[in-house]
C-alpha cells in the first residue's frame, strides 16, 4: 500500500502540477489551468496530499485504472483507494434517489412516518415473510463460513428479529427535533425562533449485521432519507429484508421509495464512494477500526460531518471495596457473547488480587460454560506471577472462524497493547491485568483503550464518583459493561456507538440515535 512520504514536495514535483516553481508570494494563490478529468494513470505520478506530502501511484493501480475511475488519496493513512467508474455510478445514482426523496419528505406528516415503521415491524412480525428472509440469510452464513469469516452476528435468529421488531415499534411514537421550537428570543414586537429540521441524507456503512437493516430507518423519523452500503457477508440478506419488509412498508405508508436505498455492491470501493459524495449530509461508518478509520478519513477530506463507530472493548476496575460475589456475577454478565461492549480488558487491584483474581476466573469460566466452552486469557505481562502458572501450559479448543483452533489457555501480552480488542465467536477472550491502584487503572484505560467504556465493581460512591471524573470515556458504568445499547439503556434504537478514541464529540453523546439526527434552521416572526 502506497504511504504517504514525510518529505516535502520540491519544486520538480510541484511542475508535474502545474505550478511555478517560484512565487514572489508564496501565500499567495496560484492558479494553475482549468480542472481536468482523469483518463489515465502512469506508474509513480505523485499524488499531493495533505499540502506538502505525496503518495506514489503503484504499477498495479495504474495497470486497473481507466477513464471514468475515481481515485482518493488518504492523508491519514497513506492509502490510494481505487473507485471503477460502474461503482462510482451506482453509488451516485442511490445518493441521487435518496436526495430527491428527501425533497419529498417534507410534505410528508409524522404520522405517515409512524404508519411506516408499523408497517415494517409488522412484516418482519409475520413468520411467512420472516421465512423467505431466512432461507436468505441461511444461504448468507453458509457463504460467510466458506470464506472463513466470522457468523456470530450474521444469523437471523428468533432474538434478533424480536429486537429489531421491538425497536421499529419505539419509533412509532418516538418524538423528533422535526419542527421543534428549541429556543426563542423575545424581541419588541417579533421574536426569533430557533427550529428543530430535518438533516438530509444520510450514508450508512455497515459490517455484516442484518439488523442494522432497520436500524438505519431510525434517520426517517426526523424526516431524513438514507443510503446505506451494507457488507458482503450480509447483502443478501439486505436485499431480502428490502423486497420483502421495508419497501412494501414505505409504500403502504406513502413514503418515497428512494428514501431508504441499498447500494447493491460488495465492494469496499462502494463505501469510499459514498463517503466521498458531497451530497450526503451525515456519514456514519460502523465496523472494524481500520476499515472505519478509512471511511471517516475520506468523509472528513470531502468535507462531510461523521459518526465513527469502530473499535470497541470495555474495560471492567476493580478497588479495595470490590464485592467479590458482585465482581464475578458483572463478569458473566459482561460476556454473554461479543460485541462492542463486551467485556475486553480487567483490571485487577494488587492488594485484593488473591481474592479478586479467582472471582474472575470463575466468572470466566462460567462465561464459557454457558456456550459450551471455556476460556481464553492474556496477561499482562506484568501481572504472570499473580495467575496461576497451569493456566500458561493448559490446552484447550478456541473457536475461531475458521473452526476449533487448539491454543493455550492463557498467553503472556505486552502491556502496551492491553487496546488490542479481541473478536472472538464462542470462547470468551479478555485481558486481565493487576494494578497497584485505581488510579493506575485509570491511567492504563486513558493511555491504552479506545476510550470507549469504563466500569468500577466498587461499594464506594466516592470512589465512583472520582472514576467518573478521571476517566476519559462517553460511558461510565457500575458493574457489568454490557448495558452500553441505546435501545437497551435509552429505549431508543442506536445507529451506532461513538468512542472518543479520537477525540470527544461535538454536540451530543456516544449514542448516535434516529431522533438526534437533525439540524437547527432559525425563523423569525413579526408579531402583528
Amino acid at each position: 500500500m502506497p504511504q504517504v512520504s514525510s518529505n516535502q514536495i520540491d519544486p520538480e514535483i510541484l511542475s508535474q502540477f502545474g505550478a511555478p516553481m517560484e512565487s514572489s508570494n508564496p501565500s499567495s494563490s496560484i492558479k494553475s489551468g482549468s480542472i481536468k478529468p482523469l483518463t489515465e494513470l502512469a506508474p509513480g505520478t505523485k499524488l499531493i496530499v495533505a499540502g506538502d506530502r505525496f503518495v506514489e501511484v503503484s504499477p498495479a493501480l495504474a495497470k486497473v485504472f481507466k477513464a471514468g475511475d475515481a481515485l482518493y488519496a488518504v492523508a491519514a493513512t497513506g492509502e490510494v483507494l481505487h473507485v471503477p467508474a460502474a461503482t462510482r455510478r451506482t453509488v451516485d445514482d442511490a445518493v441521487a434517489r435518496a436526495r430527491a426523496a428527501f425533497r419529498r419528505m417534507g410534505a410528508i406528516s409524522d404520522a405517515q412516518i409512524s404508519e411506516f415503521f408499523v408497517q415494517f415491524s409488522d412484516r418482519l412480525s409475520d413468520d411467512a415473510t420472516w421465512r423467505r428472509i431466512l432461507e436468505v440469510n441461511e444461504r448468507d452464513v453458509a457463504a460467510a463460513k466458506l470464506r472463513g469469516r466470522s457468523t456470530t452476528r450474521l444469523v437471523a435468529t428468533d432474538t434478533l428479529r424480536s429486537g429489531v421488531v421491538q425497536g421499529l415499534r419505539g419509533w412509532v411514537s418516538q418524538s423528533s427535533q422535526r419542527g421543534r421550537v428549541i429556543e426563542r428570543v423575545q424581541h419588541e414586537g417579533w421574536h426569533a425562533d430557533l427550529v428543530g429540521a430535518e438533516l438530509g441524507v444520510v450514508g450508512f456503512v455497515f459490517e455484516g449485521r442484518p439488523n442494522v437493516v432497520a436500524d438505519a430507518t431510525g434517520v426517517l423519523r426526523g424526516g431524513n432519507t438514507v443510503v446505506f452500503r451494507i457488507g458482503r457477508d450480509a447483502l443478501g440478506t439486505a436485499k431480502a429484508m428490502l423486497e420483502f419488509a421495508l419497501t412494501p412498508a414505505l409504500s403502504a405508508a406513502g413514503l418515497p421509495e428512494g428514501a431508504v436505498s441499498l447500494i447493491d455492491s460488495p465492494e469496499h470501493a462502494a463505501g469510499w464512494a459514498l463517503f466521498s459524495n458531497q451530497n450526503v449530509s451525515l456519514a456514519v461508518a460502523r465496523g472494524s477500526g481500520p476499515a472505519v478509520a478509512t471511511l471517516g478519513a475520506l468523509a472528513q477530506q470531502a468535507g462531510i460531518p461523521v459518526s465513527l463507530h469502530g473499535t470497541g472493548g470495555a474495560w471492567m476496575c476493580t478497588s479495595a471495596t470490590t464485592d467479590v460475589q458482585d465482581f464475578e456475577e458483572s463478569v458473566v454478565k459482561s460476556l454473554d457473547r461479543k460485541v462492542c461492549n463486551t467485556l475486553n480488558v480487567c483490571c485487577i487491584l494488587q492488594e485484593r488480587a488473591q481474592q479478586l483474581l479467582p472471582a474472575f476466573l470463575r466468572g470466566l469460566e462460567r462465561a464459557g460454560a454457558r456456550r459450551g466452552q471455556g476460556y481464553k486469557l492474556h496477561v499482562a505481562q506484568s501481572s504472570q506471577q499473580y495467575v496461576p502458572s497451569e493456566l500458561f501450559t493448559q490446552k484447550l479448543n478456541v473457536r475461531r472462524a475458521e473452526g476449533d483452533v487448539l491454543e493455550p489457555r492463557a498467553e503472556l501480552l505486552a502491556d502496551g497493547a492491553l487496546g488490542t480488542e479481541w473478536e472472538w465467536e464462542d470462547t470468551p477472550e479478555v485481558s486481565v491485568v493487576v494494578v497497584p491502584s485505581l488510579d493506575h487503572a485509570i491511567e492504563l484505560f486513558n493511555e491504552h483503550s479506545p476510550q470507549f467504556v469504563a466500569t468500577l465493581v466498587s461499594a464506594d460512591e466516592s470512589e465512583h464518583q472520582r472514576f467518573f471524573q478521571a476517566v476519559n470515556a462517553p460511558f461510565v458504568g457500575d458493574g457489568f459493561t454490557r448495558w452500553v445499547d441505546g435501545q437497551f439503556a435509552l429505549r431508543r434504537p442506536e445507529l451506532g456507538l461513538a468512542n472518543w478514541e479520537h477525540g470527544r464529540l461535538f454536540g451530543r453523546g456516544g449514542v448516535l440515535s434516529g431522533d438526534s439526527v437533525f439540524t437547527v434552521r432559525t425563523r423569525v416572526t413579526r408579531e402583528r
